[in-house]
């Protein structure tokens, strides 16, 4: 079996307590049955779960915290039992896998800030590693989605190119009569207020979105990022489903939608790269982890023929 990363993801490491936006505030943390065995074993971890539930859960605090993040922001199950006795969830986010016949892809996810920093802020063009070879082929389909969605890669990382002519060039591949649905940026933000809201702070930031001229140029690096990312994460379902065009907007749709949040972010001054890392994690938060509002948006651009 095929083990493939993005060329920065051997460099992501936690920031633990030094993070803002911690994973272990605000989320229900499921833990996986076999890490539920061993906990069984530690009445000091036991105690603070709720097993009544299927699958059980850690108990959250009153203000959301996971009961084993301490005042430092630090799990003291690593502290007092080593990162090893760690849940399946814990021990894996932010990471995401998508799984094919004969590889699994596997990457990290914009949510968490020091992951959308490393991404961000890869300068280099992003490359695909691969573990170990593995053994057997892929199928044809597969082989089919691999070379296009490469030929996609290469528009979205083709530096020759401004970043609004690589979206263009994109949605063109993706279908010949494929551009975005003709929504202003304050449209776009109002439509994405409508979606299920798991944080207070994605309409402050939308509300505050203008139609200013989004800055790709100034932070043209950070742009390919984001595109590449989105279509490393979203368009291998495009095997399943069929999406391949509306997936591909998504890519499109959802970097014009962080440049516009990291333009409401700054204000009235330039973006700096802290915004567009904000703006990154909380798009993130709020729509790669909502299935709801994942399917809702591809929905929309799937349906939507009215283009400009």
């Amino acid at each position: 079996m095929k083990q493939i990363f993005p060329s920065y993801y051997k460099n992501f490491r936690c920031i633990a307590g030094d993070c803002r936006h911690s994973c272990c505030i605000g989320w229900e943390i499921d833990i996986d049955a076999d890490t539920m065995e061993i906990y069984r074993n530690f009445p000091d971890i036991v105690q603070r779960i709720d097993t009544s539930a299927e699958p059980a859960h850690f108990r959250l605090t009153e203000d959301e915290r996971c009961p084993f993040l301490n005042g430092c922001g630090l799990c003291e199950i690593i502290l007092n039992h080593g990162e090893d006795h760690l849940c399946q969830i814990c021990d894996d986010h932010p990471r995401f896998r998508n799984f094919f016949g004969n590889r699994t892809e596997t990457g990290l996810g914009l949510c968490c800030e020091a992951a959308a920093k490393l991404i961000l802020g890869y300068p280099d063009k992003v490359t695909f590693d691969a573990d170990s070879t593995g053994c057997g082929g892929d199928s044809g389909n597969e082989r089919e989605f691999f070379a296009l969605r490469g030929q996609l890669f290469a528009i979205a990382q083709n530096r020759d190119l401004s970043i609004v002519e690589r979206m263009r060039e994109m949605l063109v591949f993706a279908d010949a009569d494929a551009v975005l649905p003709a929504r202003s940026l304050t449209e776009w933000a109002e439509y994405y207020m409508g979606l299920e809201c798991l944080d207070p702070a994605r309409d402050d930031v939308l509300t505050r979105i203008t139609d200013r001229e989004l800055p790709f140029d100034a932070h043209a690096v950070p742009a390919e990022q984001l595109l590449v990312y989105f279509l490393y994460r979203h368009l291998a379902s495009a095997v399943e489903d069929g999406m391949f065009a509306a997936r591909t907007a998504f890519a499109v749709l959802s970097t014009r939608m962080v440049f516009a949040m990291a333009s409401a972010i700054a204000g009235n001054g330039g973006i700096t790269f802290e915004d567009l890392a904000e703006a990154a994690r909380l798009y993130s938060s709020e729509v790669e982890y909502s299935e709801e509002n994942m399917d809702d948006i591809l929905w929309e651009l799937d349906d939507l023929q009215e283009f400009r």
